[in-house]
């Protein structure tokens, strides 16, 4: 697709290299430092007291919506805004560019909406596999460290999803669901997917790396392989289509149907608990799922090749 595979005046690979050092700094330490101080009003206490309680947030439940403006800045303005605005700089590429039309593709979303949930379902497997898994007895530093970090992400998470009320939710929402589902595709599809297509001149190479880097950016180990699929699924529903709209929609869906499933657990409406590992679809449910999603996929690809032969 020609707005894939569009030459820029620099070398695609060191774009890409650049892109990730942009972000990264990005999302490490500007956003960050931004979301600081935007949410110092909603902290009672002095600016010094705020530093030290950031340190070990999860001992004090007054900082959670300061943690929740801090992660949305750093998602936000590290994986979007400072991106975009080095992209414009270097290549004069403006949001257009990455993100198209909407246009009448309505049907498309409602089936990306049960495509999405029948992939969660499928790969509810390689999640409970991929948390147990075991590395070799030469790797046990490695594990170690792994299984220690995985423990503080997961004490983390279940942190920010221990919603008081109705407006923590939301803004939990927004954040966890909304802004990485933008963000992260702007980021890993319409920029690196791009620029890795350009410089490595194989689509399915550049999906698969991007989803690599994708999967390897969020620091869970224990977690690679289910997301790596998942990012491998967002990467060719943006190829296909040629549209950013369409992996943003799905990985929207993706987090927000687990923010929304939480949430319902937390006030007893369904008993499934989707921040478990354990959590797995009965075998039939799988099975079926997986012919959904393959089935899906097919029409799916199908749907914007015709689109693309009729204006092509």
């Amino acid at each position: 697709m020609s707005n894939l595979t569009e030459n820029s005046g620099k070398h695609p690979l060191v774009m890409a290299t650049l892109t990730l050092l942009v972000a990264g700094i990005g999302f490490l330490l500007v956003g960050p430092l931004i979301g600081f101080f935007i949410s110092t009003p909603f902290f009672d206490g002095t600016i010094l007291e705020q530093a030290e309680k950031m340190a070990d947030p999860m001992s004090h439940e007054e900082f959670r919506v300061p943690l929740y403006l801090m992660q949305g800045c750093a998602t936000l303005i590290g994986l979007a805004v400072l991106p975009i605005i080095f992209t414009f700089g270097a290549e004069r590429k403006g949001l257009n560019y990455f993100f198209g039309g909407v246009k009448n593709y309505g049907i498309m979303f409602l089936l990306l909406l049960i495509l999405t949930i029948a992939f969660m379902a499928t790969n509810s497997v390689l999640i409970s596999w991929n948390a147990n898994l075991h590395f070799p007895d030469f790797m046990n530093g490695f594990e170690t460290w792994a299984r220690n970090y995985e423990s503080k992400a997961e004490a983390l998470t279940k942190f920010m999803t221990q919603f008081e009320s109705g407006g923590e939710f939301l803004l939990a929402f927004v954040v966890i669901a909304i802004f990485p589902a933008v963000s992260e595709e702007l980021l890993f599809r319409g920029m690196l997917q791009r620029q890795l297509h350009q410089g490595l001149g194989n689509i399915h190479v550049a999906i698969w790396t991007s989803a690599i880097l994708f999967s390897a950016f969020h620091l869970q180990f224990f977690g690679f392989v289910p997301r790596l699929l998942l990012g491998g699924l967002f990467g060719y529903l943006y190829y296909w289509s040629g549209n950013l709209w369409m992996p943003i929609f799905a990985h929207f869906v993706n987090n927000g149907f687990s923010v929304v499933m939480i949430y319902l657990n937390q006030k007893g409406v369904v008993d499934m608990d989707v921040e478990s590992t354990d959590t797995v679809a009965p075998w039939p449910a799988v099975v079926a799922s997986a012919f959904l999603v393959i089935a899906l996929l097919y029409y799916f690809k199908l749907f914007f090749d015709r689109k693309n032969q009729i204006h092509g």
